[in-house]
C-alpha cells in the first residue's frame, strides 16, 4: 500500500492510500516509464528487458491499480557470482519517499532468493546521500568503492558521459 499525503499547503492535508503491486517490467511498460530517464535511458532499458527473457537479469516494476509503473529497477545476475546485483532503481519523483523504493528492493532480493543466491549487490552514486540512507536502513553495508559511468542524454537530445565514484554495498539473504 502508498500511502501519499500533500504537504504543499499546510492550511488543508490530504492523505491517498493506494495499493500497488510488482511484477516485471514489459517492453509495452517503456512509454510510461518516461520520468525514469532520457530516451537514451529508455532504449538501454529496453535492451536489458531482451536480457530478461534470456534470464540473464530481471526486470521489475512496481504498479498501481491500472497497471501503471511508478517504480522501475533491475538485478543483474551476471555481474558476481552468488550474488544478484540491484541497479537502475527509480521513483517516480512524485511518489519518492512513500515506500516505493523499498518494496522494489524487497522484491528484488526476494526475486535474488527465489534464484537460490545469498547476497544482493547494489553501488549507490556517492553524492546520493539519500538513497544510501535507505539501502542502510534496509542492511546494506558499504565494502568499497568504485569509479562508475554512463551515457547521459541532455534536454537538447545531445549525449555525453557521465562519470561519477560509487559506494559498493552488499547484504546477505
Amino acid at each position: 500500500m502508498l500511502r501519499w499525503v500533500n504537504t504543499e499547503d499546510d492550511s488543508a492535508e490530504a492523505a491517498v492510500t493506494l495499493a500497488v503491486h510488482v511484477r516485471d517490467l514489459l517492453p509495452r511498460d517503456l512509454p510510461a516509464c518516461t520520468w525514469s530517464g532520457s530516451p537514451t535511458h529508455l532504449r538501454h532499458v529496453e535492451r536489458e528487458l531482451a536480457r530478461a527473457a534470456a534470464g540473464e537479469v530481471d526486470y521489475l516494476a512496481v504498479c498501481t491499480p491500472v497497471d501503471l509503473p511508478v517504480a522501475i529497477g533491475g538485478i543483474d545476475y551476471q555481474v558476481s557470482e552468488g550474488a544478484g546485483t540491484i541497479w537502475q532503481l527509480a521513483v517516480l519523483p512524485a511518489l519518492q519517499s512513500c515506500g516505493l523504493g523499498t518494496l522494489l528492493v524487497r522484491a528484488a532480493e526476494q526475486r535474488i532468493r527465489d534464484r537460490g543466491l545469498c547476497r544482493a549487490e547494489l553501488a549507490v552514486e556517492e553524492d546520493n546521500p539519500r538513497a544510501r540512507v535507505l539501502y542502510e536502513r534496509l542492511g546494506y553495508v558499504a565494502y568499497g568503492r568504485e569509479p562508475d559511468a554512463w551515457d547521459e542524454e541532455g534536454p537538447d537530445g545531445s549525449v555525453r558521459r557521465h562519470e561519477t565514484m560509487c559506494v559498493l554495498m552488499r547484504k546477505g539473504l
